[in-house]
């Protein structure tokens, strides 16, 4: 089994830290990173991810749904650390299933959202709620 394989689904080449890498190459920005708390282990775990900052709300469409296990960690603890740019905020995630999540990839960056349309299985719309002055 290769270490690929190991990793599971979601993670070969064209998985999600692929796209992040290659949309920081396109933009020379880094891509947002969002830490969740292990529901098993209580150790952070950190998660490139796509999506846009609108107001004091950062939105994101996960392509596997409740099957990533950095959605299993937002049910189970919706704490969460999320770096845009430079600068790390907190904030408390909220899974949204009734969103209509196609209809949300066409408001957030382009190059992710087309990734996500294309290699998705379970789409679901998460909007992390961000605190005032990243403060808890």
């Amino acid at each position: 089994m290769t270490a690929v394989a190991r990793l599971g689904p979601g993670y070969g080449a064209t998985g999600p830290l692929a796209h992040r890498v290659e949309e920081q190459r396109a933009t020379g920005r880094p891509p947002p990173l969002l830490e969740t708390t292990g529901r098993r282990t209580g150790l952070a775990r950190r998660t490139p991810i796509g999506g846009r900052r609108v107001g004091d709300s950062f939105w994101l469409v996960s392509d596997h749904g409740t099957a990533s296990p950095y959605v299993l960690n937002i049910v189970a603890n919706p704490r969460v650390r999320l770096r845009v740019g430079a600068r790390w905020h907190t904030g408390t995630a909220h899974p949204l299933p009734a969103d209509d999540s196609r209809a949300r990839l066409r408001e957030l960056p382009r190059f992710n959202s087309m990734m996500v349309r294309a290699l998705g299985t379970n789409l679901l719309t998460i909007r992390i709620d961000l605190d005032p002055n990243g403060k808890p």
